[in-house]
């Protein structure tokens, strides 16, 4: 019932209304942001992917699992609390080897699982939107020593805004392919803010990049963190 009541089940079932279940073309590249060609790609989980074990939080349709399994030969699970965008993606990339898709709240899955990931990533997924100072400690007990967390969110000074003030969530919205807009709650955090809640998980802040799109004004609109575990 929590996945079906929230705004990213209704995004979802409107993508399926439009969008044939059928298989796609693997992405020749991972994306990070809105704008395709933006960012470091792959290289942002580190220059080993070939045979390692990999953790999306907020798969959608799996687009970027699949570019990863496919062409760098890694081991994907890719993890979405809507159980119908798992649905999109096992009808786009069902087929391909070395790919796992799992219907589920990502923190939830962090604490069920046994598995140890050599990088766990999140575009626009569960990073910003589960409350950091329970999901990051739990992403931390499942990475390795030395590996890689990557994360894009929307930025926080995206639109001119400022970002949060405190560690409390604050309003946004989501806005659907019809163009309605739905509430939810986001962490609106600056780099300085998300570090500070890296560290308390044990987790190091390697990089924050901030990406620009012309077409939307001057303000920055996507912010892209590497961390390692310490």
């Amino acid at each position: 019932m929590l996945a079906q009541a929230s705004p990213w089940h209704a995004h979802a079932a409107q993508r399926i209304a439009t969008e044939l279940a059928e298989p796609l073309s693997v992405p020749a590249r991972m994306e990070w942001t809105t704008r395709p060609g933006q960012g470091p790609g792959a290289a942002a989980l580190g220059p080993d992917l070939p045979g390692k074990r990999l953790l999306e939080l907020g798969c959608g349709p799996g687009h970027n699992a699949a570019h990863l399994a496919t062409r760098h030969g890694s081991r994907v699970t890719g993890v979405d609390l809507v159980g119908l965008q798992v649905h999109r993606a096992r009808s786009h990339y069902g087929r391909l080897n070395n790919l796992t898709f799992v219907a589920g709240h990502a923190l939830h899955y962090l604490h069920a699982t046994d598995e140890q990931f050599d990088a766990i990533y999140s575009v626009f997924g569960a990073v910003g939107l589960v409350a950091p100072e329970l999901l990051l400690p739990a992403i931390a007990h499942r990475l390795k020593p030395g590996r890689t967390l990557a994360f894009s969110v929307p930025h926080p000074r995206r639109g001119g805004r400022p970002p949060s003030a405190d560690d409390r969530p604050r309003r946004d919205h989501v806005t659907l392919p019809d163009r309605t807009r739905l509430p939810v709650a986001r962490w609106d955090f600056d780099a300085a803010r998300w570090e500070k809640h890296l560290d308390r998980a044990g987790l190091w802040l390697a990089s924050a990049q901030e990406f620009h799109d012309p077409r939307q004004g001057r303000w920055p609109i996507t912010l892209l963190i590497t961390a390692r575990k310490l």
